[in-house]
C-alpha cells in the first residue's frame, strides 16, 4: 500500500503523512492558525519562557558573572539566552512601572492644577466673580492716567490698585520667558497662535527647533500639563536603554580590550543589565505591596548593584580584586557621566514631542 505523503508547507519538501514535524525544518505538518497558536508562538519566539528561565534566574542573582562564563564556555542552551533574559526582564519592569509613571503624572498635573488655580484666579472685591489679568488693567487705566487731576497720591493710587487686586497672587507659578499677562489675556479673547508666538518673542526667520520649541511652550501654558512631558519622557526610556547597554559594553572593551572582541563584553553586558532590571522590578513589586517601604532599605539593595558589578567584573574577566575594584569605579563615573546629557536630550525630545 503507498504511502501518502505531505509536503511542508514552509519548506516544501516531502514526508510521510503520519509524521507530526517535518524531518527536514521541524515544523508541524498541521499547524492551522488560531488566536491560541499565534500568541503561543509570540510568546515562545519573542521570550522563550521556559524551565530555562528559572535554571538563570538564581545564578543571575546570585553568581555575579556565573552565567556570561557558562555562556562563554559553550553552555547556551542549558540557561537563556542573554539576549533574550535582557529583553524579558525590561519587559516586566516598564510593565511595572508604568503603574508608576500613570500615577506619578496623575499627581503632578493634579498638583499643577492647584497651583496654577491659585496663582491665577482673581477675586473681585465686589461681585465675588473671577476677573483675568485684562480687566484688572482695564480697571486700573483711568486712574493711572488721570490720578493727578483726580487728585489722588500715589500712595493712594497703590492702596486702590491692592483693593482691586485683592486675592491676586502676582508671582507666576512658572517662569515661561515671557509676559504671562499679556499671553493670558490673549488667549482668553480667541487670538489665533501665531500672534500669540508674536507677543511670545519667536521671530519669523527662526528654525524649526525654536519655532517647535514656542509651539510647546504655548501648549504647556494653555494645558498645564506636565504630567504629560513626564509620560513622553518615561516612553523613550526603553529605547534609550539600546543605546545604553552598547555604550556601557563599549566602556568595558575600552578597559578590558585584551580580553576578547567587543561580542563578550556584550555579553557580560546583556546579563548584567538583565540583572538590573530584575532588582529595579523586585522593588517595584515591594513598593506596590508595602506602601511604607524603607527608603534606607532601597539604598541598600541600590549599594549592592554596585558590589554586585564589581564581583562579576572580577570573575568573568580574572583580575586582580584591587585592580577590577579601581576599573568598576572608573566604569560606572563615566558611564553615569554619559548618562546625565542622554537624559538631558531625553528631557528636551519629551518636551518637543508630548
Amino acid at each position: 500500500m503507498p504511502t501518502t505523503k505531505y509536503t511542508c508547507k514552509n519548506c516544501e519538501e516531502s514526508f510521510n503523512e503520519d509524521y507530526k514535524f517535518c524531518p527536514n525544518c521541524g515544523q508541524k505538518s498541521k499547524d492551522n492558525i488560531t488566536l491560541g497558536v499565534l500568541f503561543s508562538n509570540t510568546i515562545s519566539n519573542y521570550f522563550s519562557v521556559d524551565a530555562r528561565f528559572f535554571k538563570s534566574f538564581i545564578p543571575l542573582m546570585f553568581k555575579p558573572g556565573y552565567l556570561a562564563q557558562r555562556f562563554l564556555e559553550g553552555k547556551r542552551l542549558l540557561y537563556l539566552h542573554p539576549a533574550q533574559l535582557y529583553l524579558f526582564m525590561s519587559v516586566v519592569f516598564f510593565f511595572l512601572f508604568s503603574f508608576v509613571a500613570n500615577k506619578q503624572a496623575e499627581t503632578i498635573d493634579s498638583s499643577m492644577e492647584k497651583s496654577f488655580e491659585q496663582a491665577k484666579v482673581v477675586v473681585d472685591s465686589l461681585t465675588l466673580k473671577p476677573v483675568d489679568s485684562l480687566q484688572l488693567e482695564n480697571y486700573m487705566k483711568p486712574y493711572l492716567e488721570k490720578h493727578e487731576k483726580m487728585g489722588i497720591s500715589n500712595k493712594e493710587l497703590k492702596n486702590l490698585d491692592s483693593i482691586i487686586k485683592k486675592g491676586e497672587s502676582t508671582k507666576p507659578v512658572f517662569n515661561f520667558g515671557f509676559n504671562q499677562t499679556e499671553i493670558d489675556s490673549l488667549i482668553r479673547i480667541g487670538a489665533s497662535n501665531e500672534t500669540i508666538y508674536k507677543h511670545m518673542g519667536l521671530e519669523e526667520d527662526a528654525g524649526y527647533l525654536k519655532k517647535r520649541s514656542y509651539e510647546q511652550a504655548l501648549k504647556f501654558f494653555k494645558t498645564k500639563s506636565g504630567g504629560s512631558i513626564l509620560k513622553r519622557f518615561y516612553d523613550t526610556l526603553p529605547f534609550a536603554m539600546f543605546f545604553l547597554l552598547p555604550i556601557f559594553a563599549l566602556l568595558l572593551k575600552l578597559f578590558y580590550f585584551k580580553k576578547g572582541t567587543y561580542a563578550i563584553h556584550l555579553v557580560f553586558s546583556f546579563y548584567f543589565f538583565a540583572y538590573l532590571f530584575t532588582v529595579f522590578s523586585i522593588l517595584l513589586l515591594c513598593n506596590f505591596i508595602w506602601e511604607g517601604f524603607p527608603g534606607w532599605l532601597t539604598f541598600l539593595v541600590m549599594l549592592f548593584t554596585f558590589i554586585y558589578l564589581f564581583i562579576a567584573l572580577k570573575r568573568f574577566y580574572k583580575q586582580g580584586w584591587f585592580l577590577s575594584f579601581i576599573k568598576c569605579n572608573v566604569i560606572v563615573f563615566i558611564f553615569f557621566t554619559l548618562l546625565f546629557p542622554i537624559t538631558f536630550f531625553l528631557g528636551f525630545f519629551a518636551f518637543l514631542y508630548y
